[in-house]
């Protein structure tokens, strides 16, 4: 449904995107900043902008799954059942304007942001 929206999204809006690992970065960012906007449209009783901005989360986290390589074993098949599990969180969040839900997606994306910092500043 989503495909390469996500992808699409960023590579329009920064032309200038060093490497996929940068692009992966971007992505975990977004659903930071997109559950935060969706975390205030919760809080504020706005349900088209709760539904917009989990969508564009939901969005992001179906790419990160659909990029993943499943070749890579253990981690591949961890990540697509985490990103899986995430995705299933966010349709909590929007069905009960629960916002505990959201947050537990926003503690998952900052360890996996953080990780993957590390990880490819150790890479490169």
């Amino acid at each position: 449904m989503y495909g390469s929206n996500a992808h699409n999204i960023y590579a329009q809006n920064n032309v200038g995107i060093e490497s996929p690992s940068k692009l992966v970065e971007m992505m975990y960012e977004g659903v930071l900043r997109f559950n935060a906007q969706a975390k205030k449209a919760i809080k504020d009783g706005d349900i088209e902008k709760r539904v917009y901005w989990l969508n564009r989360s939901t969005a992001i986290i179906t790419e990160l799954i659909a990029i993943l390589d499943m070749k890579q074993g253990n981690v591949s098949e961890y990540l697509a059942g985490l990103y899986n599990y995430e995705i299933h969180l966010l349709a909590s969040a929007g069905m009960d304007k629960n916002t505990a839900s959201l947050d537990e997606v926003s503690n998952v994306f900052k360890g996996l942001l953080e990780a993957w910092r590390e990880t490819t500043n150790v890479a490169n």
